[in-house]
């Protein structure tokens, strides 16, 4: 066997050889990584996965332990990586699209969202007020959507299987909902620069509908089997926890930093798709710990169910895409009796659009946290650079701040509590 050198971890095999992975450290790397214990035996150091946490992304975890006591924890993370943005930057705007599902898998439409908000400000385009109003709609089930695989996952890490089969069993509305407007249950590239690709079916508003009222009442189902449950608190409470000034120093966003007791939201504080219009709190805890990022998720899902009830109440009629013909497509209807408009469509499909030269940044409250995107276009048919800032990352990097000191056990509790996405990290 043949190694090669550590930077790249790769190893060149003989014939009739498997590839393996190096986990052997160098002195140099314990010293930076571990305590002085590690070198000399006094502690032990063990790789978590990368298959156990993988309900929750391909993760590995390189943990350090004093008997069952975590002294270091170091997250190593690459397994799923895709390459996602440099593969943007060789496509058209439009066909680069649909790999912006494939980030964070459980909110693919808010990826759609962002992406196409940034290309909005290139462009000018202005999505028309029903557009708005199924976004915000469509993110907002998304929200609930991831919000319920989380509960669902992270009670079955603490071996509470009930919920995770009722989660399952409300996410499939929802999801129904997706493949009724777009034909697909996750991936579903639905909106567009501009608006969307298409209205919403007739049976739609009927069917939101029926989540917004049934989902309340399995609300506080979940609730009634966890919150007050005395071993869901003796694995949750005082777990994990982490202040404000931590979270901001470590740019963490979302549910995670609002557990601590900062009220920050995108939908709040930069509102987009018409946010603004709409009454919701912002819910918020002060301890910091796995408990307080539980409650805050519970009550978000309460929020979102408002904000869409809001939004179906004022749904308006009218066109769903700007018609701005330089940069939109020409509808479907129009190909079969006019040239001109089939000729428009192939140009802008094959060619592509050329939005004028500059960058700009676009950034949505995502179920994570920030979700946003830069985005530098030169002129050309194609994004000259596009670089998203996830917030799974930044969640990762404090993994090591809220292990330390816990058992080996609490880790998985502690990995469901940020709820991290590998595929939004490993771009």
């Amino acid at each position: 066997m043949k190694r090669s050198n550590r930077k790249n971890r790769a190893v060149s095999a003989e014939p009739g050889e498997s590839m393996r992975e190096i986990q052997e450290f160098t002195l140099d790397e314990l010293r930076h990584l571990f305590s002085p214990r590690a070198q000399t035996g006094e502690t032990m150091v063990l790789n978590m996965g990368p298959q156990h946490p993988s309900t929750h992304g391909v993760l590995r975890l390189i943990v350090e332990l004093d008997g069952e006591t975590v002294v270091n924890c170091v997250p190593d993370i690459g397994f799923l990586h895709t390459g996602i943005e440099k593969n943007m930057e060789y496509k058209t705007y439009l066909k680069a699209e649909v790999m912006t599902d494939r980030m964070d898998y459980l909110y693919s439409i808010g990826n759609n969202l962002v992406y196409c908000l940034a290309i909005e400000k290139l462009t000018g385009l202005k999505p028309p007020p029903r557009a708005d109003a199924i976004r915000v709609i469509l993110t907002e089930l998304s929200r609930l959507q991831s919000h319920l695989i989380w509960i669902g996952t992270s009670s079955l890490d603490l071996a509470a299987m009930s919920t995770f089969l009722y989660a399952m069993r409300e996410r499939e509305m929802i999801l129904d909902i997706f493949e009724l407007v777009s034909g697909q249950r996750m991936m579903t590239t639905y909106i567009r620069p501009g608006g969307l690709w298409r209205d919403v079916p007739a049976e739609f508003e009927a069917a939101v509908r029926h989540v917004v009222d049934v989902l309340p009442k399995r609300i506080d189902e979940y609730e009634a089997l966890l919150t007050k449950n005395l071993l869901f608190i003796d694995r949750t409470k005082g777990i994990g926890k982490i202040d404000t000034a931590t979270c901001l120093a470590w740019n963490v966003s979302g549910p995670t930093l609002r557990a601590t007791g900062l009220a920050q939201d995108q939908r709040k504080s930069n509102p987009y798709s018409g946010y603004g219009q709409y009454d919701f709190d912002i819910p918020t805890q002060k301890e910091g710990d796995v408990y307080a990022r539980y409650l805050v998720r519970v009550a978000e899902m309460r929020e979102s169910v408002k904000i869409i009830s809001q939004a179906l109440d004022k749904l308006p009629y009218g066109p769903v895409i700007d018609n701005n013909r330089k940069f939109v497509p020409p509808p479907r209807s129009e190909i079969g009796v006019s040239m001109e408009s089939l000729i428009h469509h192939f140009k802008l499909w094959t060619e592509g659009f050329t939005p004028p030269a500059g960058a700009v940044y676009s950034s949505i409250e995502s179920p994570r946290g920030e979700l946003g995107v830069f985005l530098e276009s030169d002129g050309g048919p194609k994004p000259f650079r596009v670089h998203y800032r996830t917030p799974s990352i930044p969640l990762l990097q404090v993994i090591p701040i809220l292990a330390k000191g816990h058992f080996v056990a609490d880790l998985v509790g502690i990995i469901g509590s940020i709820d991290i996405i590998l595929g939004d990290a490993d771009r």
